[in-house]
């Protein structure tokens, strides 16, 4: 029993890394622009489409699509904002509405051009298993885990130390005043918006490793990326990483100890508990970087 539930952290552990891969893009935007872009799940999708199009047509691996996927994922993704930023009154709820329509639509459009069928990468390197010690997992898994790590120290550095990040964190502040010290809010935003289009790209093509990817998909990643965020608590890239970590683990001792079922419970559970003792997150205003 002891073995069994430790392989459940470690696989909790290595879930949680992929859900902050997921919800890194949201975060950034949501912390910037106070933004929640419903559409960024089908965002993700689509590059993990985009990888299984690259596998599928010239017989590569998923990880080959990156660059690709970077390249269109973002320019989606500045797509977005340009409808967002339309915007003139109520931005926050309209901005809400706004993408999700937008979310509806490019699930549709994922619908047309690639079915509803499953689909899984066919790539038996990145499906081998990967022991360490008493632990198993997908190499894919252990790969992913790596580069999800290595992109939240590379975008909390950014946003901390690069005068891009310091005017993203400027703007997010208080826009007015950002546009008095010469800083473009708009350009700044639209900023925002690529970059978490190019964390989706790494996002979409991990999963898409180590997991199975379907049209309908895209509303439960931005729920997820959703929950993570508020749990970290706003402006908090460290948060990301524990809030994702939590739920990850939480999710897989319910399908170990209970159902798999009611890992979407535990999941919502753990987010409504947290924001009962810390409304403002695990890592909140105070404590927040970048």
């Amino acid at each position: 029993m002891t073995e069994l539930l430790l392989q459940a952290l470690y696989s909790g552990l290595l879930q949680g890394g992929s859900y902050a891969l997921i919800a890194l893009g949201l975060a950034l935007v949501f912390g910037t622009m106070r933004v929640i872009n419903l559409a960024h799940g089908e965002l993700v999708l689509l590059a993990a489409y985009i990888a299984y199009t690259v596998e599928a047509g010239l017989g590569w691996s998923p990880v080959a699509a990156i660059p690709v996927a970077l390249v269109l994922v973002s320019l989606s993704s500045a797509g977005v904002y340009g409808i967002v930023s339309r915007i003139r009154h109520d931005r926050e709820i309209n901005s809400l509405i706004l993408t999700f329509g937008i979310g509806v639509i490019l699930t549709n459009l994922i619908l047309l051009v690639w079915k509803a069928d499953v689909r899984s990468t066919s790539s038996s390197w990145l499906q081998e298993a990967f022991v360490m010690g008493p632990f198993y997992s997908m190499r894919s898994e252990i790969i992913f885990f790596g580069v999800s790590l290595l992109l939240m120290a590379a975008l909390w550095w950014w946003l901390a130390r690069s005068w891009q990040g310091r005017a993203l964190r400027a703007v997010a502040s208080n826009r007015d005043a950002a546009a008095l010290m010469g800083i473009a809010p708009a350009r700044t935003e639209l900023l925002s918006f690529v970059v978490a289009g190019m964390l989706a790209a790494f996002a979409g093509v991990a999963l898409y490793s180590y997991g199975v990817i379907q049209p309908v998909y895209g509303g439960a990643l931005t729920i997820k990326a959703f929950i993570i965020t508020v749990l970290a608590g706003i402006g908090s890239i460290p948060g990301v990483l524990l809030g994702a970590v939590l739920l990850g683990v939480a999710e897989a001792m319910t399908v170990t100890l209970a159902s798999s079922a009611l890992q979407d419970l535990a999941g919502m559970g753990l987010f409504l508990l947290v924001l009962f003792v810390l409304p403002n997150g695990l890592l909140g205003a105070s404590a927040r970087r970048g």
